[in-house]
């Protein structure tokens, strides 16, 4: 395709870039809610379940667990309600701070992971596996320079 074509689709390099990087991440998504939909979770609720791996055997408050989410969880609470109810976090108040509440793993939510391990890397393998060492780092920084001024926390969860 020409670039007098694709001007003539796009107002801008930058709304071409943005619909590209829309369709993409609306494609892979697809893969990646498949793969969850068999284990009857969201993406954001895995999220929230790896993290939590990462601190076990210790807690995370709420809103700190909330704010290291790829994605904004605007009602983190019910989300929390559901994964409770399935017996995979639990949730503790300190005593000398009852409006602090502490999500943990639970021994459920650490097994259901580790089933969900090998899947998870297929997944990512069909999702991006066919581009090169190289081009996945290139990828990745550019993704990163792309949302740097946008973001107040960089480093919150990458």
């Amino acid at each position: 395709m020409s670039k007098d074509t694709r001007r003539r689709r796009f107002d801008s390099a930058e709304q071409e870039a943005y619909l590209n990087l829309w369709r993409s991440y609306d494609l892979l998504k697809r893969i990646e809610d498949k793969l969850f939909e068999k284990w009857d979770l969201t993406a954001q609720q895995y999220n929230v379940l790896r993290l939590l791996r990462g601190e076990h055997p210790g807690t995370v408050p709420t809103l700190s667990l909330a704010r290291r989410l790829v994605s904004p969880a605007p009602d983190i609470t019910r989300m929390l309600d559901k994964l409770e109810a399935r017996g995979l976090v639990e949730r503790r108040r300190p005593a000398d701070n009852r409006r602090v509440v502490q999500i943990g793993i639970t021994p459920a939510g650490l097994e259901l992971l580790k089933q969900l391990d090998d899947p998870v890397r297929q997944c990512g393998r069909e999702q991006l596996g066919h581009l090169t060492a190289a081009q996945l780092t290139q990828l990745t920084e550019l993704l990163r320079k792309a949302r740097q001024p946008h973001e107040a926390d960089e480093g919150a969860w990458a």
